[in-house]
């Protein structure tokens, strides 16, 4: 099969099925990973198919949202790594907002038993993780609980966080670049993660760098709101010069 033939299979298959992934369309078509990369890479060029982790959605889907189950395992690596500098961040004694999502949850669950924090989460997932802590105080946001990240949004998560101010907070988002900010899927989420960001005093964004350039529905925040970006060191030289010249600071582990 050549080249334009299998793409436009693919193309096919992802309008059909509303997303394709890398490894399947691999063993489908008997081509490398990399084959189907570039292929996917060409048919995003041409405006037909978006590339997202691990695959691709049709083109115009800015709604789509993988499963935490699935976020849990894309780049695994990469985001042990970034949370383990993030460490370096914690605030001595202090108090932090952690945001949900799949790396500030490797976060917490990397923090030191003899830390001594005060943390604020509107994560279910993240909150089960500190719950036996010694060394933490931990504080629940509540609200309407999203099905897909485990996350309280709406207005109870809103009232909660437009009343405290924290030290620092440790962002996640499905998409960041200099040009359109901090976005993800969800206009609730979305809510949520600007009224948490707004309740810190310091921003720290823990972001994989296949989340650059990546663009989403709901935008929560410009880039320049954030003090430090860490990501792993598949970002560009380029695009962290970029960056940083907006005043964030940028650390690729």
């Amino acid at each position: 099969m050549y080249a334009p033939e299998r793409q436009q299979e693919i193309l096919r298959l992802a309008r059909d099925g509303g997303r394709v992934d890398v490894v399947s369309l691999a063993e489908e078509f008997q081509v490398t990973a990399e084959t189907i990369r570039r292929d996917l890479k060409a048919l995003d060029r041409a405006g037909l198919l978006r590339r997202v982790h691990g695959g691709a959605i049709p083109a115009g889907r800015l709604d789509f949202e993988p499963d935490l189950a699935e976020r849990e395992t894309t780049a695994a690596d990469e985001k042990d790594r970034i949370a383990k500098a993030a460490l370096a961040e914690l605030p001595e004694e202090g108090t932090m907002i952690l945001d949900a999502g799949t790396t500030v949850a490797r976060l917490a669950g990397a923090l030191p038993l003899e830390a001594s924090l005060t943390v604020v989460t509107h994560s279910l997932p993240i909150a089960a993780r500190l719950a036996d802590h010694p060394g933490v105080q931990l504080h629940l946001i509540g609200g309407r609980v999203r099905h897909r990240t485990r996350a309280a949004v709406d207005a109870w998560a809103l009232r909660a966080y437009g009343e405290i101010r924290a030290d620092v907070v440790f962002l996640a988002a499905n998409g960041f670049s200099a040009e359109h900010g901090l976005t993800t899927p969800d206009l609730a989420e979305a809510a949520v993660k600007r009224a948490a960001l707004a309740a810190a005093r310091r921003v720290v964004l823990l972001a994989d760098s296949a989340k650059h350039g990546q663009e989403h529905f709901a935008r929560f925040g410009g880039l320049d709101e954030v003090d430090l970006l860490i990501t792993d060191s598949g970002l560009s030289p380029e695009d962290a010069t970029a960056i940083e010249r907006g005043g964030t600071e940028v650390l690729c582990v």
